[in-house]
């Protein structure tokens, strides 16, 4: 969420930053009347509530000396009925307030292209050649049904659409991942927590899921809960209502969590394989930093992310994101996006982003840049680190083998305790 004052101080920065995110900008003359308003009263109410102080402590003198206090006592009551009225009124406000504000987007940072779809995003690098074959390869759904590895069969009749039953190797290899990433990230000074998959309703909208993103996720039924899409949610509510010490900036931590999307709009995309699903799992990475280190933050933990697929011997490139694709709560994002053969072209694995004070605002995280000093909002960062069902995909396709065997990357023989997959083996 932005902050009142930024947006008062320069409305029209806000209104170019919604412009360019393909947002409607009149939200901002709506709130600037809001806070306008709602200063005006607050001026009243206070001098109402100065004057009602002075009576208090006037009143008991004038008892003391015999004084007649009935006419004071009842400008009193009178004054009492106008306070509560306006604050009625300030509290309506902020409603309204917050209601608009939770629904504005983070802000892009100046380096970020202005563009209105992925056509504008930015090629950063590129890491790899694009795996070719002297034979005709095959996509990861037909490779994992064909090893007996992938069920989407099954899947479909225990849930439905969009689901996947792991078997034999598929589900060691998953495992696998999981595990190769969790421990790449440890020991690259991250601290390993495992948060609840399902999260409150203030957990999402610290991280800026609620209100705006309802339609996306999967509410409990009865509940305040909602099955969390990412570990982001958990992982960065851990420090919703906190004022952290300086000294304990910058934190970094990786979390496995199964993840849930319902995809609402995505119909027809990605309909086949693994790659859009409505569960699967991933290993995020989050990160709490002071403001001035943010961006540094962000550029580590985007090598981070690299740095498995690099492992891994997946092509890759890194994208910049432009303000007509970035995310809701991000500053600036940066896509990992995986070389699939099926595609014929790369495919998002990972997003990594700044979401400055955009979430702490929210969540109502803060530090304190020395002990007497006044409380800051902190920046937030997550990426993925990456998703898994992504990377078991890619790892089919860019290591099949003309026999239809998977030829599996050094990183992973440790944790598979084989070097292939073939269909005798499933």
């Amino acid at each position: 969420m932005l902050d009142i004052k930024r947006i008062r101080q320069n409305p029209d920065a806000l209104k170019r930053a919604l412009q360019n995110r393909n947002k409607d900008a009149a939200p901002v003359d709506e709130l600037l009347d809001i806070d306008e308003k709602r200063r005006e009263i607050m001026a009243r109410v206070e001098s109402m509530k100065a004057r009602r102080n002075q009576v208090s402590a006037e009143v008991p003198k004038l008892k003391k000396e015999g004084a007649d206090t009935s006419a004071l006592t009842a400008e009193m009551k009178e004054l009492g009925n106008e306070i509560k009225a306006l604050d009625d009124q300030i509290r309506a406000y902020d409603e309204k307030q917050d209601e608009i504000l939770l629904a504005i987007p983070n802000i892009p940072h100046e380096s970020v292209p202005v563009g209105p779809d992925e056509s504008a995003n930015v090629v950063v690098r590129t890491w790899g050649e694009p795996t070719r074959f002297d034979f005709e390869p095959k996509a990861h759904w037909d490779l994992g049904t064909d090893l007996g590895i992938l069920d989407f069969e099954a899947a479909t009749k225990i849930t439905g659409a969009r689901f996947t039953v792991y078997r034999g190797l598929g589900a060691r290899l998953e495992r696998s991942i999981i595990n190769f990433f969790l421990n790449t990230h440890v020991d690259a000074g991250y601290t390993e927590v495992l948060t609840p998959f399902l999260a409150n309703a203030a957990s999402m909208r610290g991280t800026g899921q609620l209100p705006k993103f309802a339609e996306d996720m999967f509410h409990v039924e009865q509940s305040d809960y909602y099955l969390i899409p990412t570990a982001e949610v958990s992982v960065t509510n851990l420090y919703r209502d906190t004022i952290l010490a300086r000294e304990e900036l910058p934190i970094h931590h990786c979390a496995y969590s199964a993840c849930f999307r319902a995809e609402a709009g995505s119909a027809g995309r990605d309909t086949r394989g693994l790659i859009r699903q409505h569960q699967f799992n991933k290993v995020e990475l989050v990160k709490v930093s002071d403001p001035e280190t943010s961006y540094d933050e962000l550029e580590s933990m985007t090598a981070e992310a690299e740095s498995v697929l690099q492992k891994l011997g997946l092509p890759y490139r890194v994208v910049l994101l432009c303000t007509g694709d970035m995310g809701f709560s991000s500053a600036k994002t940066y896509d990992l996006e995986v070389w699939m053969p099926s595609y014929n072209r790369y495919v998002e694995i990972s997003s990594c982003s700044n979401c400055e004070d955009f979430q702490a605002h929210r969540a109502s995280i803060k530090y304190r840049p020395a002990p007497k000093e006044k409380a800051q909002f902190a920046h937030t960062l997550n990426g993925s680190g990456v998703a898994v069902g992504r990377t078991v995909a890619a790892v089919l396709e860019n290591y099949q083998q003309a026999d239809g065997s998977i030829c599996l990357p050094d990183a992973l023989t440790h944790y598979m305790r084989c070097d292939r997959i073939e269909p005798s083996r499933s």
